[in-house]
């Protein structure tokens, strides 16, 4: 992989949430790869995950939503279990990401550094251990609590 990275772009979607857009490489064989555009996507109102668009030329858009943490902590070391595994190169410049779906599986290799700063970012807008914070308990437990009520009087 290129490790200037000319083709990363850092935006923001709508409403400040951060985007980020880079081309990463399918591993098809011993020998040949694909470029792939991806494009993560992260929204607070969601802190947990990170939504993957992965853009083949001339194919499909496939969507993954990938857990942040999975994400963060497979730069470093292995992560993941059964679909989703993601586990850093020897020489750590990139990362390995396995996408499994039914009897199919696909392995690609994502540079460290964008993404390491991407989720750096999204880190500061929500950060670990604060993802339950904003939510509203009352009201999200308002519609069970006198449904169960009911059953005790």
């Amino acid at each position: 992989m290129n490790r200037n990275h000319p083709d990363v772009q850092h935006r923001k979607a709508l409403e400040g949430t951060p985007v980020l857009s880079l081309d990463i490489e399918r591993v098809l064989g011993a020998s040949a790869r694909q470029t792939v555009g991806a494009e993560f996507r992260f929204s607070p109102e969601a802190p947990w995950v990170v939504s993957v668009t992965l853009l083949v030329e001339g194919g499909p858009c496939v969507r993954w939503r990938i857990g942040r943490d999975l994400l963060q902590q497979g730069l470093y070391s292995m992560s993941g279990l059964a679909d989703v595994q993601m586990w850093p190169s020897k020489e750590r410049a990139t990362s390995w990401l396995q996408l499994c779906s039914g009897d199919m599986a696909a392995l690609f290799e994502l540079p460290v550094p964008p993404l390491a700063e991407w989720l750096e970012g999204t880190y500061a807008l929500v950060p670990a251990g604060r993802e339950l914070a904003e939510v509203d308990w009352d009201a999200a437990s308002a519609g069970l609590l006198p449904a169960r009520r009911a059953q005790f009087e």
